[in-house]
């Protein structure tokens, strides 16, 4: 979980929300996005650096080494970051590595009813594959 500072609330809110879903879930954070997770809602969080420092860089090297089966990164599209290189590199590799990454409030609701309502996705067995495929098994 990544969230700009103005986005911080809404992730809090976010995880409260969702506490059940998110309940055996091992959540990671960026520093202070991780560390505000941790005092407004009680939930276990690993710390990574902060996301100007390399956090997004840390999570993506996750990603790309399969320990992290989804992204939720709250940004803020109308302040400049110096770090948005950062930014487009963990978003390519999420998008090469088929992880669903949330940008903002909506998307991150969307994933966390994936995860409560079909874990199985994120797990490997992709939903949309598999419905492809057996459409195109019928019309074979």
């Amino acid at each position: 979980m990544i969230a700009h500072d103005s986005k911080k609330d809404d992730i809090i809110q976010l995880i409260k929300a969702h506490k059940e879903e998110l309940a055996d879930i091992d959540l990671m954070a960026t520093l202070d996005t991780g560390q505000r997770v941790r005092e407004r809602t009680g939930r276990p969080v690993t710390l990574l650096l902060s996301g100007p420092l390399g956090g997004e860089q840390q999570i993506g090297a996750l990603v790309a080494n399969g320990e992290v089966s989804a992204v939720i990164f709250l940004r803020d599209p109308l302040n400049a970051r110096s770090h948005e290189p950062e930014i487009g590199g963990l978003l390519k590799i999420c998008d090469i590595r088929n992880i669903p990454i949330a940008t903002n409030l909506i998307t991150a609701e969307a994933i966390l009813h994936l995860v409560a309502e079909h874990p199985e996705a994120l797990s490997g067995q992709h939903l949309a594959a598999q419905y492809l495929e057996e459409m195109a098994d019928r019309h074979e």
